[in-house]
């Protein structure tokens, strides 16, 4: 007999809720390698362009074998209209929006208002659209969670010249997007393997020629080796595909609400990631950041 079959309902929920964690805390670890490393290519001379195409055309590629298996004239069952919308909100276009936002805000405004829009967007949505509960211990550790990531910014958060709403308008649009992607992973009931496997070779196969034809590969060139092989395994293999598989499935094990507070653990992990990498050494202010944002986490997912 299947031992799943023999647990309890409570065993079984709480076994789900376990695993979803654990998923959860590898899609934030991730999220953070992919914001430290990122960083490490734009101090290199990478753009926001080059990165999002190691990322689709490498995850394109590793994947397109299992589209191919799986009716590639219907998407795996999940139909090329959803598949492309999917691909326009998690895809390509999600990173050019957030990464462009940097060119007229802080890193802490991103790291806060994209962040935060995401978790409260798909709180928001997951209520309204999806009917799941929101909750008095759940509306709190929302907003202890937020202020973590104030906190984790600090005085950096109030930094910015006049165009500095710009950023943070595409800071929240970034947020917006990547939370209705989420809601809709949930409405649509699309598994994980095949959410990960569209968005990476439906962004790859639109995006790489548009890259090659109007960016072109001049500035890879000028990159050491070890360098594009490192971003190519944290942005194409992690980032894109075993990052975005799991978060899948902590949307489906605790739901697209829950599911969207873990990556507001992802600037703490950019943190302690871009100690070796940067040589950066996070501060007391950014130590208790991380403290707080865990406590808002776990007041939500571990909620009765």
């Amino acid at each position: 007999m299947n031992q799943t079959s023999t647990l309890s309902v409570p065993e079984r929920a709480s076994s789900g809720i376990l695993r979803g964690i654990v998923y959860g805390l590898i899609t934030a670890a991730i999220w953070g390698a992919f914001i430290a490393v990122s960083r490490q290519g734009i101090h290199a001379g990478l753009h926001a362009s080059d990165l999002a195409f190691l990322r689709y055309a490498g995850a394109g590629a590793l994947l397109l074998p299992w589209i191919l298996r799986h009716n590639p004239r219907t998407l795996a069952g999940v139909g090329w209209a959803r598949g492309l919308i999917l691909a326009l909100l998690a895809g390509p276009l999600f990173v050019l929006v957030g990464a462009s936002g940097y060119l007229f805000a802080p890193l802490a405004h991103g790291a806060v208002i994209q962040l935060g829009t995401l978790t409260l967007a798909s709180v928001l949505l997951a209520t309204l659209v999806l009917r799941e509960p929101l909750g008095t211990q759940k509306a709190i550790g929302l907003l202890v969670l937020i202020a973590g990531l104030a906190t984790i910014a600090g005085p950096a958060l109030f930094e910015g010249n006049a165009t500095a709403w710009k950023g943070d308008l595409l800071f929240a649009s970034a947020g917006t997007m990547y939370a209705i992607f989420s809601m809709l992973i949930r409405h649509w009931k699309v598994n994980a393997w095949a959410a990960t496997a569209i968005v990476s070779v439906v962004s790859g196969l639109i995006y790489s020629p548009l890259w090659l034809i109007f960016v072109g590969a001049q500035r890879l060139g000028h990159v050491p080796v070890w360098l594009l092989i490192e971003q190519v395994a944290v942005q194409a293999v992690l980032s894109g595909i075993v990052a975005l598989f799991c978060f899948s499935r902590v949307i489906h094990l605790l739901g697209a609400g829950r599911a969207a507070l873990f990556p507001a653990l992802s600037p703490a992990a950019a943190i302690l990631i871009g100690i070796p990498l940067t040589g950066d050494i996070p501060n007391l202010l950014q130590g208790v950041g991380l403290l707080i944002v865990s406590c808002g986490l776990l007041i939500v997912v571990l909620r009765r």
